[in-house]
C-alpha cells in the first residue's frame, strides 16, 4: 500500500496527479494499491509533518517551504509541463474593461486574493504583489466575488474547472482574457526519506511514460481544452520571479510560456 496525500488542492490537480503516480507504478510495480488521501490541513505546520503522519509520496511545488529540508526526497523531474505557474485572473465581470489595459505596476497595486498556506503567497509578496492571504479557496472567490479582493490568480490548468465547480456561489465570476502571470512553478514529487525505493520506481515508471507518450495523453486528456480555452499564447505576459527554486530546478521554464 502506498500512502498518496492528494489534499489542499483543487479538484482537477487531484485527479491528475493520482492518475499519474498510477500509470508510472504499474510501469515497474503493478500489485501498488494506492490510498488517495485526500485530507486538507488548514494550517502550513500540519500541511509540512504529513510525512510523519504515514504519507509515503505526495506532489507539490519544487522548493515548498511549508517542507523542513531533510524531510523528504525530490525527484526533481517536473510534473504537467510547469503548467501551475501560468497564472489567469479569477476577475468579476464588471471589472473586464479594467483589467483589459492594466499595467504592471497597477497590477501590484490591486489586490490578489490568495488561500492561506498556498506555496505561492510569499512568491507574490516578494514580487511586490498587494496579497491578501487568508480562508479556503471557497472563501477567496466569494471575496473576489462581492469585491473584497481585485482577482485571483490560478494556473491554467484550473481555472475554468474551478469557476465550474464553484459557480453557484460566485455567478459572477470569470477568466480574465487578455493577462498572463508567469512564474517557474513546477510540481514534483517529494518522498518520504526513507523511501527511496518507492521514488526510484516512480522515477522509472515516469520515464517509461515519456517514452510511450502517455504522460503527454494524460495531461492532453486532463488539461487539453481548458489549457487551449485560456488561449496562453494570445496574452499579454507579466514575469514574476520564484525565489524558493531548488538549485536542480533554477534554469526551469515551461514549454507552455509564449515565446
Amino acid at each position: 500500500m502506498v500512502h498518496f496525500w492528494n489534499g489542499n488542492k483543487s479538484a482537477i490537480r487531484q485527479q491528475f496527479e493520482r492518475n499519474l503516480l498510477q500509470i508510472a507504478l504499474q510501469k515497474v510495480k503493478p500489485k501498488h494499491i494506492i490510498n488517495n488521501d485526500l485530507t486538507n490541513y488548514p494550517k502550513a505546520e500540519d500541511e509540512g509533518e504529513v510525512f510523519t503522519r504515514g504519507t509515503d509520496i505526495l506532489v507539490t511545488v519544487a522548493g515548498n517551504k511549508k517542507f523542513a529540508q531533510g524531510s523528504y526526497l525530490m525527484l526533481p523531474k517536473p510534473l504537467c509541463r510547469g503548467l501551475l505557474g501560468c497564472r489567469v485572473l479569477i476577475i468579476h465581470k464588471n471589472k473586464l474593461s479594467e483589467f483589459s489595459s492594466v499595467n504592471e505596476k497597477q497590477l501590484k497595486q490591486l489586490s490578489v486574493g490568495i488561500p492561506a498556506t498556498w506555496a505561492d503567497a510569499d512568491l507574490f509578496r516578494v514580487n511586490h504583489y498587494n496579497v491578501i492571504e487568508q480562508g479556503s479557496l471557497e472563501e477567496r472567490l466569494i471575496a473576489v466575488q462581492n469585491g473584497e479582493c481585485d482577482y485571483m490568480a490560478l494556473g491554467a490548468n484550473e481555472a475554468e474547472a474551478i469557476l465550474v465547480e464553484y459557480g453557484h456561489l460566485t455567478p459572477d465570476l470569470v477568466v480574465e482574457p487578455s493577462l498572463l502571470l508567469y512564474y517557474p512553478f513546477p510540481l514534483v514529487f517529494y518522498c518520504h526519506p526513507e523511501q527511496a525505493a518507492l521514488l526510484a520506481d516512480v522515477e522509472h515508471g515516469l520515464e517509461q511514460c515519456c517514452a510511450t507518450g502517455e504522460l503527454d495523453m494524460l495531461f492532453e486528456q486532463t488539461y487539453g481544452a481548458d489549457v487551449r480555452a485560456v488561449k496562453l499564447h494570445q496574452r499579454r505576459v507579466f514575469h514574476l520571479t520564484n525565489p524558493i527554486l531548488p538549485s536542480e530546478l533554477a534554469d526551469y521554464q515551461s514549454d507552455l510560456l509564449p515565446i
